[in-house]
């Protein structure tokens, strides 16, 4: 059975958004080739499509006015630290991932209800310590992906996933960072995490992936 697949690209002066019916290998397919690939050479900059890495959940395909891969400075450790500090005993997950992406994995009883868009209040401050970060280190970029847990069809999950990673975008963008710094993806169901058994699962499937990166310079 065919799932649809959809990708939200953010490009320096250029917004593209994408919908294709794909089945399972041609996602896998689609998803290789186009990590590394360049968008938009013409504005010289590109937020990457998703890697489909299982160990990341997501990844990133080419940095923003460059082509390579991504360094941990001092600022990127500094966000890490921010965010850990905002997270604590909260479920949210802080890491950085072995290509220097740093990734805040929220699930739903931090971030939404099963079946809603709509961001939950007590998420506002970890989304603002995201924003700061952001506005401390102007050279980083954000990847932010939204999935959801199986209950309710394709159809409903397709945009909701979407709708909830376009939400956090809304909310990042409007505490000042600006929205072409922001990528978004949505997964749907189709990357859980654990088996979605239980309501506690299906809350952990039920989660927005926040990946900052801090793209490495061509000399």
């Amino acid at each position: 059975m065919c799932k649809k697949f959809i990708v939200f690209l953010v490009v320096i002066a250029l917004s593209l958004s994408g919908c294709a019916n794909l089945n399972e290998s041609q996602r896998n397919t689609a998803q290789g080739t186009a990590a590394g690939t360049g968008i938009g050479a013409a504005v010289g900059a590109v937020i990457g499509a998703i890697a489909g890495d299982p160990a990341l959940g997501a990844g990133i395909g080419a940095g923003v006015g460059a082509v390579g891969g991504y360094i941990w400075s001092s600022r990127m450790e500094k966000q890490k630290r921010d965010l850990e500090a905002v997270t604590a005993g909260t479920g949210i997950e802080i890491t950085q991932t072995d290509n220097n992406l740093l990734k805040m994995n929220i699930p739903g009883d931090a971030s939404f209800d099963s079946g809603s868009a709509r961001i939950k209040p007590n998420m506002y401050p970890v989304l603002n310590s995201v924003a700061t970060g952001l506005a401390s280190n102007p050279t980083s970029q954000v990847l932010i992906v939204g999935h959801t847990d199986d209950t309710g069809s394709d159809q409903v999950n397709n945009p909701l996933s979407v709708n909830r990673a376009g939400n956090t975008r809304a909310y990042i963008a409007s505490q000042g960072i600006p929205s072409i710094r922001i990528a978004i993806d949505g997964r749907s169901s189709y990357d859980p995490i654990v088996p979605n058994d239980s309501p506690t699962n299906r809350a952990k499937n039920r989660r927005i992936e926040v990946f900052m990166f801090e793209p490495e310079q061509q000399p």
